[in-house]
């Protein structure tokens, strides 16, 4: 596969990307729902399978029966044991529910692997990503299509950095994803502010001012009347976006703009699982009282997730 091409236009959407001139840009990252469906327990459980397993695997958890839908879930609740003494806290249970909800983002990653793993070793490395993204354009110093590349592999090594963890110039999986996903993990929030600034900050003051955040949303060509949303956009950064009423975003007034605090629905979730199945509230599950509420994690379902599990002899 020749993945040059492919990722050069995705970092190019991503940095230089502008949108229809009545068309809003999204930089604000919100986690996703949990569940389409309403948390009511009094009517069924689909919303705690949701947030459990993940909705895409939820959805396929019909044909098993209860003995083998306890025995599956039983081999999950080892997993989300990660420090195998017997019991689920709830901060495992979150850890667990944010890692289901990111499904689809492992699925990429899995699918972008081996394009990068050139020596095969379950590894990428910093030199191994830069030859495969950038090598062929590093030839041509002063390339006809306007974009600075030796730019833009400065950035990818900076993020690439921040992601690897034990500095070693190697990724793993999880560091690897968090390179490509920095919006998902909370070490890498610092990068994921200073690239949004330097792509919006224009005069490069390290400030983001109105007329850089309307410009970074909306593209007034022809002299065409504003939509009703700029003119909301420019009120938003004034009584907003800009806390302290100097005129322009610092660092920390765009972390809050494009990374708000949201509620954390993995953690109410976490805390209302084990609230339901903590039978002798000594605030932590053991795989027996999981089990007994086995309809409440996860029904009689079965899900791609237990079928991947049997894929790998696991059960």
């Amino acid at each position: 596969m020749e993945i040059r091409p492919l990722l050069m236009c995705f970092a190019l959407c991503v940095v230089y990307a502008t949108s229809k001139p009545t068309e809003k840009k999204e930089r604000v990252h919100h986690d996703a729902p949990l569940s389409s469906r309403e948390h009511d327990d009094a009517q069924g459980f689909d919303y705690d399978h949701d947030a459990f397993l993940g909705q895409k695997e939820a959805k396929s958890f019909d044909e098993l029966s209860p003995e083998e839908s306890k025995r599956r879930l039983g081999v999950i609740v080892e997993k989300i044991d990660g420090d195998s003494d017997g019991f689920v806290t709830e901060v495992e249970l979150k850890a667990w529910i944010k890692k289901a909800q990111k499904k689809y983002i492992y699925e990429n990653v899995d699918r972008q692997w081996k394009d990068f793993d050139v020596n095969n070793d379950g590894m990428i490395s910093w030199e191994e990503y830069r030859n495969v993204t950038y090598g062929t354009y590093l030839d041509d110093p002063e390339p006809d299509d306007g974009y600075n590349y030796q730019h833009m592999m400065a950035r990818d090594e900076r993020r690439f950095k921040m992601a690897d963890q034990n500095g070693d110039q190697i990724a793993n999986k999880e560091e690897f994803t968090a390179f490509l996903h920095p919006e998902e993990y909370d070490h890498m929030k610092d990068i994921v502010v200073l690239e949004t600034m330097e792509d919006i900050d224009k005069n490069g003051d390290g400030f983001i001012d109105l007329n850089e955040y309307i410009g970074d949303m909306y593209n007034h060509e022809d002299e065409m009347e504003e939509p009703d949303w700029v003119a909301t956009e420019r009120e938003q950064f004034s009584e907003f976006r800009d806390k302290n009423k100097d005129g322009k975003m610092d660092r920390e007034e765009t972390m809050d703009w494009i990374l708000p605090s949201d509620y954390d629905h993995a953690e109410a979730e976490a805390k209302h699982l084990v609230y339901e199945s903590d039978s002798n509230k000594d605030g932590k599950l053991s795989k027996e009282e999981i089990l007994n509420k086995y309809d409440l994690f996860v029904g009689s379902q079965a899900t791609d997730f237990g079928e991947a599990l049997v894929r790998h002899d696991e059960f």
